[in-house]
């Protein structure tokens, strides 16, 4: 009985200091204190605490720490252990077994991902499109040479910056004899920003704390300086003047500022940008070529995911534009963040969300307004099963990135990297077509052809050649307008919708001449490009839009007084032959009406209907009234004829 006794005593103690011990953990959780969390989670979990939430969160503060291979283990465990786990976590799940390489399980977890999510959701649409990225990823590979830098250390090495012939980086090693305040997050020291020269052969060396007045005691990190090296822009934590801000859960946040050299050619000026908020993190400047565009990553209101991708106008008197997400092409429901764009107007990013090898990703895209240009990824050696983020190149395709990457000196390193071949960014689509006359489809060389954006503006004009054919390249997902013209040609335009892909559209052009000569035997029809006189289903009453063509015969025929015209009118097969010749009689003696009623003798027309009795195709139905023909094809026959029998 006093072993039974002893064992009792010994459950509930255990059993009330694991329950303190994840009230414990889980406050840690929620404040974001996600090593110290892990910590006691690892403690609940040894005395042999088992449940949903436990592993959930074991897993998620190594999945939010970038240590996806920790993490695997105990969304394995959740997996392995419990059932109605949240949609979110299969995605998650997947996202650690890349970082084990297991490719294979990761994909049946993605299609379950895809399966179970929302069909909204981007992530889930993105790797149904793409189940071949590793095919994809592959050959994009193998353009890069990639050697690891000097400078890194047992420490924290991240976010590359160009500063004229330097570097300038973020690390989290300490250069000072006072004691550094540590993060809750990662249980590091705060970021600092530190500058190292630049070798021929892109190596960094010879690093030292950079501009005492830009470093504080809080983070600093991922600066962009512009050209002339007199501005900056740069992320720290919500710190200024001595003043910390917090939202309303006490979480200091990121901040984009901005400074400026002064007089004494040091850093001051400094001034956080407008946009920023004490209530949502604002992070990772870049400048676009022209230096009139700052983007940036937030998870501000209207962000898709846990971070967004976002530009800003920048403009003349320190004042800036409303910011812009780069929208749902380039954003997902996870991260994207760290941009850069080079000299050549390339958007690289990384994100965790567009179908990758592990962790975050590097991608790239060729930036225009509408985004239309395929995302791609930069593929292997820069991209690994682990987090690779914040590259930046150089003209010269010579450039820098972070990685925590194993066999690595400290959590990130910074990696140099040369570009041997480089990526095809644009998608090519070429509009083409020929332009020939309306009535005797002759080619039309030397025609003038011109291209206009939806507004009608003109995008470009060209000549056609000597086989009259036209050529334009065009923006994929635009709608665009083609016009012809040619002396004593009238001119003729047409809209056409080019497909979101590369490829080609081919749109032909038909124009008129403006003058016809008309003899006998002439169709009149023909010369002004009508093809049929619609009517209504199986009725015969002239209709609106067919008065404007017979408009069109009634004036040519007052124009010559002692012209003659055989109206004749023709069906496609369907129906009975007998039902046909009926119809078209009708029709045909309805447009005599007409014309008659608007003016022309009636001695001077003749005609009358030949159903389905003169085809111009083998589309015949006798006896089933069946065909095998398209309607393009039962089109031809269904015709109006407008015959010149005397002039």
């Amino acid at each position: 009985m006093k072993k039974i006794y002893f064992l009792l005593i010994l459950y509930v103690t255990n059993t009330f200091a694991q329950e303190a011990d994840l009230k414990k953990a889980n406050a840690q959780y929620k404040d974001m204190a996600y090593v110290s969390a892990i910590e006691t989670y690892l403690k609940v979990a040894e005395k042999g605490y088992r449940s949903k939430e436990l592993f959930q969160k074991l897993g998620d503060s190594y999945y939010f720490n970038a240590k996806l291979k920790e993490a695997y283990k105990w969304y394995a465990q959740l997996f392995k252990s419990e059932k109605n786990i949240p949609t979110e976590y299969y995605y998650r799940y997947a996202q650690t077994l890349k970082a084990t390489e297991n490719y294979k399980k990761a994909d049946e977890y993605l299609i379950k991902f895809h399966q179970l999510s929302s069909p909204n959701d981007i992530r889930a649409k993105l790797f149904d499109s793409q189940r071949d990225y590793k095919s994809i990823i592959e050959k994009n590979s193998g353009r890069c040479t990639i050697e690891t830098t000097s400078i890194n250390s047992k420490y924290s090495d991240y976010g590359p910056a160009f500063f004229g012939d330097k570097v300038i980086f973020s690390t989290t090693r300490e250069k000072s004899a006072v004691a550094k305040i540590k993060t809750k997050w990662t249980n590091d020291s705060f970021t600092n920003l530190f500058v190292s020269n630049r070798t021929e052969n892109n190596n960094l060396k010879e690093e030292e704390r950079f501009a005492k007045k830009l470093n504080s005691k809080f983070h600093e990190d991922t600066p962009v300086f512009t050209k002339d090296l007199k501005t900056v822009y740069f992320t720290r934590n919500n710190f200024l003047n001595g003043k910390v801000g917090k939202d309303k859960d006490r979480v200091v946040n990121l901040k984009i500022y901005k400074a400026t050299i002064d007089d004494k050619e040091e850093w001051g000026n400094l001034v956080e940008l407008p946009f920023n908020s004490d209530l949502y993190n604002v992070a990772h400047p870049a400048l676009s070529p022209d230096e009139k565009t700052l983007f940036f990553a937030s998870d501000m209101p209207g962000t898709v995911g846990q971070s967004d991708l976002y530009k800003v106008e920048i403009l003349p008197d320190n004042k800036y534009g409303e910011p812009v997400n780069l929208g749902k092409k380039i954003n997902t429901e996870a991260k994207e963040t760290f941009p850069y764009v080079s000299d050549k107007n390339e958007l690289y990013f990384a994100s965790d969300g567009h179908p990758g090898l592990g962790g975050l990703d590097i991608f790239v895209t060729l930036i225009n307004d509408e985004l239309s240009n395929p995302i791609l990824n930069v593929g292997k050696p820069i991209n690994g099963p682990m987090d690779d983020f914040a590259l930046i190149i150089d003209s010269n395709r010579k450039g820098y990135f972070s990685s925590n990457r194993d066999k690595g000196k400290g959590s990130d390193d910074i990696y140099s990297f040369l570009e041997k071949t480089p990526l095809t960014l644009e998608i090519e689509h070429l509009l083409e077509g020929i332009v020939t006359d309306v009535l005797t489809k002759e080619l039309l060389p030397e025609s003038d052809v011109s291209l206009f954006d939806d507004k009608f503006n003109v995008i470009a004009k060209s000549k056609t050649d000597d086989k009259a054919a036209y050529r334009f390249k065009v923006i994929p997902g635009k709608k665009y307008y083609v016009r012809a013209e040619k002396p004593e040609y009238d001119t003729n335009e047409k809209p056409i919708d080019i497909p979101n892909q590369s490829g080609k559209s081919i749109l032909p052009l038909e124009i008129s001449k403006k003058v016809n000569e008309i003899t006998e035997g002439s169709d009149l029809a023909k010369i002004f490009g009508i093809k049929n006189i619609y009517f209504d289903l199986d009725k015969s009453d002239i209709r609106e839009d067919a008065a404007v063509d017979l408009a069109k015969i009634v004036e040519v025929m007052k124009q010559y007084p002692t012209m003659k015209v055989d109206v004749r009118s023709h069906t496609d097969c369907r129906q009975t032959a007998q039902y046909n010749l009926k119809l078209s009689d009708r029709r045909a003696k309805s447009s005599i009406a007409w014309m008659v009623t608007n003016g022309i003798e009636a001695e001077r027309l003749t005609g009358k209907g030949y159903g389905e009795s003169q085809l111009v195709n083998d589309c015949g139905c006798e006896p089933t009234n069946e065909s095998n023909c398209t309607e393009e094809e039962h089109q031809e026959n269904r015709r109006s004829e407008f015959i010149v029998m005397k002039m």
